[in-house]
């Protein structure tokens, strides 16, 4: 693991009083990932001081507006505190303004006005973000759901300026000193109806000694005007010289009245700064504390609780409540108000893997809200969002929401019509949407036809979206059986085995077809893009969640399977731009951590060494998934070896670390790997613990020797959803050398449709 940095350092000595070990806030970096660009995503990530799935974040803000890196590591000037939204810097942000204070001299010009900083100079927690500017002005920030309590604080003998910056497109700013605020509006967005605006109110507890309003398209300046409206417009105001300025700010889609009853709900009991911080830290050390570690180094508990922040980050609540305390929501589908709970910003190719998992374990209310807002949202627009955002955007692939939905009902969170939800997912599988390739399904009719979708210049992605199908339609089939719907139940089952139309025994990968059934030649296994998605075979032929012992089968069985497996290690970590026909930042991030063709970095591959669990050789799941753990997470700038997506990098390791991780959500088991700590209190909502303790645990003795749950021997390589949610203790004696003899028996794999022959 890299050595922690020395701002990091500094952020994890700052221990507030009152917490004492209980502080787990301390551990937390929230730049972990930030030190990333275009060609090369240590995550992706940007510091968001936020309370977990806000509405809202802030950030500082080191790039230009618009720019979807908003905050880079390497960069050492700040040109603003956003309000933000964004879940990947792919897709740039939505409903942002900043508030950047100046000393001295009015300059609104984003570029001129940007102020140095040291990292050294700044601590970044959940619930705290502090910078102090080389010119000497002090910012401090701390969240609530919808809003957020700023302190400035200026030097001593110089004019204290603070402005208002209205991004991109539209904006409207009104200015009222006499109530020492500012309200408005900004538009940005690019997934959204028609006359969508987040509205927002800004108060002040000191007097305005000056103010204007300015525009950033051509930085032009109008002093004492107390009203704007444009593209770009802004505030700006002056205080007395030296002054320490706190704002409250709360935001709203809904009305300028309900951003007002918001900043009055969230902010009006907090009397100063320091109010609002220890909430919103003792928020975080509740949330963080649910998943108590012992036996951990100090980067240990860094890289740990820097990971299931981020875990906790998204999906973005959507809701607000009204006069009543009740919650409802401007749609971003429909752009009607509507009643009850909604959420968005967050694309399912990446999380149904593993985040909403850990979601159905930690917070298993909030999940039963989702999926209802599943079908909330399909109402709506017709379809069943793929990736919202906040509106659909058809991003990626594979029509995961069904994902979610099965997985809450086989896991005993049944909040949802499931006729409703699969009447929505047959259309949503029988349809092609507006939008993206994860918007119904592209190829369908063929699909249907043919067991898989063929490949062609107009079908980039395949093969791809043949084995997500096929998960997906196993999803649609567990849900319908389970409900007692034979007529989906039928519909499904007969697609949910397409993944075998798709290997090649011959070369032993998935490979993409024509519509004669002709394999796509000429074939290399290294080429990425083409028939695959972000991905060459060596890592999609292992896309077949629900039916491993099935792909075992079409491998020749367990020793050809687990020595493929061995291979993607093995094989040297050659980059081949195939389809794509430039290098893209996944392919050089999975070259520059030396891990043959094991690309940790993206999602495909994520559940790949869980998968020795089916094969009779859980040891080697146990080395590689400690090995992963070890050498590509830490709490630095570096953290992460990819994008981190909305939480699931982070999930990934969180459960990990746990001792199992979900390689098939939809049903009710999680694989066992090789838990990272010594022991684990996991404290469920249900007021019950899961306890998972590792005996004689450390850096070499990663194998498992023997088990036991609750006291009784435990030889099975899965955990059950319903254990964990049972509590008790799964009692784990830990070794340097693989038990050769356990976990070997047939009722020891975890599920596959397919059974052991």
């Amino acid at each position: 693991m890299k050595h922690l940095s020395v701002s990091l350092v500094l952020v994890m000595g700052a221990v507030l009083p009152g917490f004492g070990q209980d502080n787990l806030v301390q551990y937390v970096n929230t730049r972990q990932g930030t030190n990333s660009k275009y060609e090369f995503s240590y995550g992706n990530t940007y510091p968001a001081t936020a309370l977990p799935f806000g509405m809202n974040t802030w950030t500082p803000q080191t790039g230009k507006n618009g720019d979807g890196w908003k905050y880079q590591y390497f960069v050492h000037t700040i040109r603003g505190f956003q309000q933000s939204h964004q879940c990947s810097s792919w897709v740039n942000d939505y409903a942002v303004f900043s508030l950047f204070p100046e000393a001295g001299e009015l300059v609104v010009d984003e570029d001129q006005r940007a102020a140095s900083f040291k990292h050294e100079q700044e601590v970044a927690q959940p619930g705290y973000y502090k910078v102090v500017f080389d010119n000497g002005i002090k910012t401090e920030i701390s969240p609530t759901e919808r809003g957020a309590h700023l302190r400035f604080t200026y030097p001593k003998g110089k004019k204290a300026m603070l402005i208002l910056d209205g991004y991109t497109k539209m904006s409207q700013v009104k200015i009222d000193p006499a109530s020492q605020k500012i309200t408005g509006y900004v538009n940005n967005c690019r997934w959204a109806p028609q006359g969508f605006r987040n509205y927002f109110e800004i108060t002040f507890n000191k007097p305005f000694k000056s103010y204007g309003t300015w525009e950033n398209r051509h930085n032009t300046i109008q002093a004492d005007s107390m009203a704007a409206e444009g593209e770009g417009a802004g505030a700006y105001i002056e205080f007395a010289a030296g002054q320490q300025v706190e704002a409250k700010v709360a935001s709203s889609y809904i009305s300028p009245e309900q951003a007002a009853l918001t900043l009055q709900r969230e902010l009006g009991g907090a009397a100063k700064f320091e109010d609002t911080r220890y909430a919103a830290d003792k928020i975080w050390n509740t949330l963080l504390g649910r998943m108590k570690i012992e036996g951990a180094t100090e980067e240990g508990k860094a890289t740990f609780y820097s990971c299931l922040y981020h875990a906790n980050l998204f999906s973005h609540q959507f809701f607000e409540y009204g006069k009543d305390g009740q919650p409802y929501y401007y749609s971003p589908y429909d752009g009607k108000v509507h009643n009850g709970y909604m959420y968005t910003d967050n694309g399912f190719w990446d999380t149904f893997r593993g985040q909403f998992p850990l979601n159905t374990i930690l917070h298993p209310t909030m999940q039963g809200r989702y999926v209802l807002a599943l079908l909330d949202a399909q109402q709506q627009c017709g379809w069943l969002p793929a990736w919202s955002f906040p509106g659909e955007t058809g991003g990626m692939l594979g029509n995961h929401a069904i994902s979610l939905l099965t997985d809450a009902w086989v896991k005993g969170i049944r909040t949802f019509d499931p006729q409703q939800a699969l009447k929505a997912y047959l259309h949503e599988a029988t349809n092609k949407g507006p939008w993206g390739s994860a918007n119904g399904r592209p190829g369908w009719k063929e699909y249907y036809q043919l067991g898989y979708v063929p490949y062609s210049q107009q079908t980039q992605g395949a093969a791809s979206w043949t084995l997500e199908f096929a998960y997906d339609d196993f999803c649609g089939y567990q849900l319908a059986k389970a409900t007692g719907q034979p007529f989906y139940a039928q519909i499904f089952s007969r697609q949910m085995y397409n993944y075998k139309n798709l290997y090649d025994p011959a070369t032993g990968f998935m490979r993409a077809k024509d519509e004669e059934g002709r394999w796509i030649t000429p074939f290399d296994p290294l080429d990425w893009g083409g028939p695959y998605t972000e991905g060459n075979a060596w890592h999609w032929t292992w896309s077949v969640f629900h039916d491993v012992q099935g792909l075992i089968n079409l491998m020749g069985g367990e020793a050809n399977f687990t020595a493929k497996i061995d291979s993607v290690f093995s094989v040297p970590g050659t980059i081949k731009v195939g389809g794509y026909g430039q290098v893209i930042h996944e392919m050089t991030e999975m070259a520059a951590f030396k891990m043959g063709q094991h690309a940790q970095g993206n999602e495909p591959i994520h559940h790949l060494v869980y998968l020795y669990n089916y094969a009779g050789q859980p040891w080697k799941a146990q080395w590689h998934v400690r090995q992963i753990m070890q050498n590509m997470y830490n709490a630095t700038e570096n953290g992460y070896p990819g994008d981190e997506d909305q939480g699931q990098m982070s999930s990934w390791y969180v459960l990990s670390a746990a001792g199992f991780y979900s390689v098939c959500p939809g049903t009710d088991q999680y694989v066992i790997g090789s838990p990272l700590f010594p022991k684990m209190t996991i404290t469920l909502e249900n007021g019950k613990q899961f306890v998972v303790e590792a005996e004689h645990n450390s850096l070499e003795n990663v194998y498992i020797q023997s088990a036991t749950l609750n006291g009784q021997p435990y030889t099975h390589n899965w955990i059950s959803h319903s254990d964990i949610m049972k509590g008790g203790v799964l009692h784990l004696v830990m070794g340097p050398k693989p038990a050769l003899q356990r976990g070997g028996a047939p009722d020891d794999r975890p599920f596959s449709l397919t059974a052991i022959n």
